[in-house]
């Protein structure tokens, strides 16, 4: 690894750490674009280095939200049990799927997550866990899981409006119980992409540790920040890069046909 490759993934962390703190979500939907625009690393590797990264970062955020109350633990219990079954298939996943159907899913992805942030959703209280209640969060974990582990996303931005919407679930309690959550899911795709060799730990080091200084300092901005202007602005964000992909994938589908 050279100086320069060193001081882009400096910058990678401090742009997704910031970004991560302001808007409130994990750091893989920026560190995979991040990885692969400035230090262009090959996408599953990009994909594999992310969800390391988020590691550090969700663990720092966590204690937080832990220290104020904010994390429903049995709700975390059983949206892990699924999580981490989905994180080994989409870690599996990743090593045989297409780079174009990889840069589609994830493209997706972004632009839905980009839509969902214009519109605020929050819970008023969920009900008692139930079996069939269980299951639902189980079922929710695998698909999440499976998201997690072959995009490279820790996955809050998709459990946090779920949990919201259709268990109840208070958003601030959401955030922090998602990030319960990330934190086995990144371990388990971790290994598994590892076992596969497609992470680099070192960058995921540099990444990681780098994100969680700036994510103190983004929250702080965030903490002087309308939530409707800070929702828009990080919408905006992941469609243009949602489209930056969809874009780059077309030209290299291009180029492989011609």
């Amino acid at each position: 690894m050279t100086n320069r490759d060193r001081t882009l993934l400096l910058v990678v962390g401090l742009g997704a750490g910031f970004l991560s703190g302001v808007f409130g979500v994990g750091g893989g939907i920026l560190v995979v674009p991040g990885l692969m625009i400035f230090v262009k690393m090959e996408q599953r590797r990009a994909h594999g280095t992310s969800l390391a990264a988020v590691l550090p970062i969700a663990v720092a955020s966590l204690v937080t939200y832990w220290a104020h109350d904010h994390v429903d633990w049995p709700v975390a219990l059983w949206l892990s049990i699924g999580a981490l079954g989905g994180a080994f298939v989409g870690a599996s996943l990743l090593a045989i799927i297409s780079k174009r159907n990889l840069a589609l899913v994830f493209a997706i992805v972004l632009a839905v997550v980009g839509v969902r942030l214009f519109f605020t959703v929050n819970g008023d209280g969920r009900s008692d866990i139930t079996v069939f209640i269980a299951l639902a969060y189980v079922v929710v974990g695998l698909a999440t899981g499976a998201l997690s582990g072959l995009l490279g996303i820790g996955g809050g931005a998709i459990m946090v409006p779920i949990m919201a919407v259709l268990f109840g679930i208070p958003s601030v309690v959401a955030k922090g119980t998602s990030l319960a959550v990330i934190i086995p899911t990144a371990l388990m795709g971790t290994l598994r992409n590892r076992s596969k060799a497609n992470v680099d730990l070192t960058a995921a080091v540099v990444v990681g540790i780098t994100g969680v200084v700036m994510a103190v300092v983004g929250a702080w901005v965030s903490a002087r920040m309308s939530d409707t202007l800070s929702n828009a602005l990080f919408a905006v964000l992941l469609i243009a890069v949602a489209a930056r992909m969809l874009r780059q994938a077309w030209k290299e589908t291009a180029k492989a046909g011609g």
